[in-house]
């Protein structure tokens, strides 16, 4: 699979506003407040929204302002969701290419899959493991993926497929495996603890994001278990 240049400067620059990608523009105002502030300041972070818009006027950051003092710190939730340093193998899948809107990530990519799994069941062939999605160009308004369905075997023959449905292969490499659990809606939390988490420890990335489906996307339930791998170079 060819990679488009960017993903995880995109990533780390106009993150979705609902989920993979805000997610730099909130991480990388606070660490620049954190590496600015002398060591031991009673000062905290600002909060997202406040970082990204506020002028930088003598009423905004006046050290007597008892309020902005008594905010709590904002945790660093990367401890949360990380899980471990893996090696992912490349697996035959069905593969369906398409683009979205991060409002409407949630049913692109639900609908994506339905698909596939419908293909995997139609063609006789046999799935092996969860669904995935691989990001491969982002921007704020919107994204383009490879929804795949990895397999037990790749057919013999060509496979009877639907069209834009074809038989390909997942990414393989090293990557970073963390967790997300709750609502699709809420996933750019995440995505804010993982740039923070690369930030911090100075991480050389490739532009390759994958997320891999533990649960099914339900209309009635908008909670859903992702694991999201971010491979290193």
């Amino acid at each position: 699979m060819d990679e488009e240049p960017g993903l995880i400067d995109s990533l780390r620059t106009h993150w979705r506003a609902l989920a993979i990608f805000t997610l730099l523009v909130v991480s990388a105002a606070i660490l620049a407040e954190r590496r600015f502030l002398p060591a031991g300041s009673e000062e905290d972070e600002a909060p997202a929204s406040r970082a990204a818009t506020a002028p930088a006027t003598p009423e905004a950051t006046k050290p007597d302002d008892k309020a902005e003092a008594a905010k709590p710190a904002t945790p660093d939730l990367a401890p949360a969701v990380i899980s471990e340093t893996i090696d992912v193998d490349a697996r035959p899948a069905v593969v369906m290419k398409g683009q979205g809107k991060w409002e409407d990530a949630a049913k692109t990519l639900s609908e994506a899959l339905k698909k596939l799994s419908g293909a995997v069941a139609k063609a006789g062939l046999t799935a092996n493991g969860r669904p995935i999605a691989v990001f491969t160009k982002t921007d704020d308004a919107g994204f383009s993926f490879e929804a795949m369905a990895p397999l037990a075997a790749a057919p013999e023959g060509k496979a009877k497929l639907p069209e834009g449905v074809e038989i390909g292969a997942s990414p393989a490499g090293k990557a970073l495996k963390f967790q997300h659990r709750g609502a699709y809606d809420e996933i750019d939390a995440t995505y804010e603890a993982i740039a923070a988490y690369l930030d911090e420890k100075g991480l050389d990335t490739k532009d390759l994001i994958i997320e891999e489906y533990l649960t099914d996307f339900k209309s009635d339930d908008a909670s859903v278990d992702v694991d999201i791998y971010v491979f290193l170079k």
